[in-house]
């Protein structure tokens, strides 16, 4: 047997541990409230593509060139998320908090098996990344929507806090090197 330690050992291994967990199961129980679960189902939902997909097709559709080349940004951006935290989850193997935290409730069915790092968070992240470069006045809307995605998928049991951090950061990278690119391609 080995010595080195496998992926899910280094993130178990942090430090912060423990609040990680905390959090996961105050948010998950606060998010079992009449008000709150529905609303963060409904948001969840909506992060799953169907509030992206619309996004992109309207940019696409009224955003003269400049929306044409943002929706195809996003997209191009989408399916390098997708790869990413694909392969970091099957890498990662981290049970979801529903699974593995006691107390912790899955308010909606997850889509995948594994909990590390939130693919709903990685793309809101990334999209709204993109779509601000070219449209800042949409920063009204995609922040807050983003933010509630982000907290959603802690409420509703299907990631921890870390989780969400970590596609914060991934996503944001993603977001400006898609950009990055897009730019030197001349786009």
């Amino acid at each position: 047997m080995s010595s080195r330690l496998r992926p899910l050992e280094l993130i178990a291994a942090l430090p912060h541990r423990d609040w990680d967990q905390r959090l996961c199961i105050g948010a998950n129980r606060w998010g079992g409230g009449r008000m709150a679960g529905p609303l963060f189902g409904a948001v969840s939902r909506l992060g799953d593509g169907p509030f992206w997909y619309v996004l992109m097709l309207v940019l696409a559709a009224f955003g003269g060139r400049q929306g044409r080349v943002t929706a195809v940004e996003m997209a191009a951006g989408g399916w390098i998320a997708l790869q990413l935290y694909r392969g970091l989850k099957r890498w990662t193997r981290r049970p979801r908090p529903f699974r593995a935290c006691p107390g912790v409730i899955a308010r909606v069915p997850p889509l995948d098996e594994f909990s590390f790092p939130s693919g709903h968070t990685l793309h809101a992240v990334s999209f709204t990344v993109i779509a601000l470069d070219a449209f800042p006045l949409l920063a009204l809307l995609l922040l807050p929507f983003t933010l509630l995605i982000g907290l959603s998928r802690v409420i509703l049991g299907l990631h921890y806090p870390s989780d969400v951090l970590a596609a914060l950061g991934i996503g944001l990278l993603l977001g400006t090197t898609t950009l990055g690119l897009a730019h030197w391609l001349n786009l």
